[in-house]
């Protein structure tokens, strides 16, 4: 009897546990979704701000998990996107360079664009190895380069889609570079307005 009574007690303990275990999982579930539509909500509420909001939350809620409400993982992802839209694009037109019977005008600006998209991708590189760098006491100087940077990624942008502007610029290249380009620079003047906006938030902390 008395053996019996030690086995029974042995068991409570053990149940005691298994409950404990379970209740964590089924809280653990239930807060997973709660988490997820937070970390979306706090994506399409930060890209509302930006001049192409539907383009922003598109890029970026996929990687919502990851971002979760960090400003700073936000500024780093849209960066990281913009990059990679970037570097897409560069092999892309250095292909493109390459076609036999380009007229003139279309291979010099082709040339341009490659160098000057060369140049965003730099800059690009650039921001996101700054903001890798980042701390309190740097702040404010490491913010005002990485806006400078991502401005002149964006002015090249521009410059490379003014090279194929005019009539005598007609054709399927102009169509596919200039598509291109204009998604690039769409999604690096987003990432620019996330940068602002965190730039002036962070600033004013303590």
């Amino acid at each position: 009897m008395e053996g019996s009574s030690l086995r029974h007690w042995k068991v409570i303990p053990i149940l005691l546990i298994t409950l404990q275990f379970t209740t964590n999982m089924v809280l653990g579930l239930a807060d997973a979704p709660f988490d997820k539509q937070r970390n979306i909500e706090y994506i399409k509420s930060s890209c509302s701000s930006t001049t192409y909001p539907r383009l922003c939350y598109r890029s970026l809620s996929i990687y919502a998990n990851k971002i979760k409400t960090s400003p700073r993982l936000l500024v780093d992802t849209a960066l990281n996107v913009t990059l990679k839209a970037s570097k897409s694009t560069s092999r892309l037109m250095v292909k493109i360079s390459r076609i036999h019977g380009l007229r003139p005008r279309v291979a010099a600006a082709m040339a341009d664009c490659i160098e000057v998209i060369g140049d965003s991708v730099d800059e690009l590189q650039q921001s996101i190895e700054e903001l890798g760098h980042i701390s309190r006491s740097n702040f404010a100087l490491t913010m005002s380069d990485i806006q400078t940077w991502v401005s002149a990624a964006l002015t090249d942008e521009d410059t490379c889609m003014d090279g194929f502007a005019g009539k005598s610029m007609n054709g399927n290249v102009k169509t596919m570079v200039r598509k291109r380009i204009v998604k690039i620079a769409h999604l690096t003047s987003n990432a620019l307005a996330l940068v602002n906006n965190y730039a002036s938030t962070q600033s004013n902390l303590p």
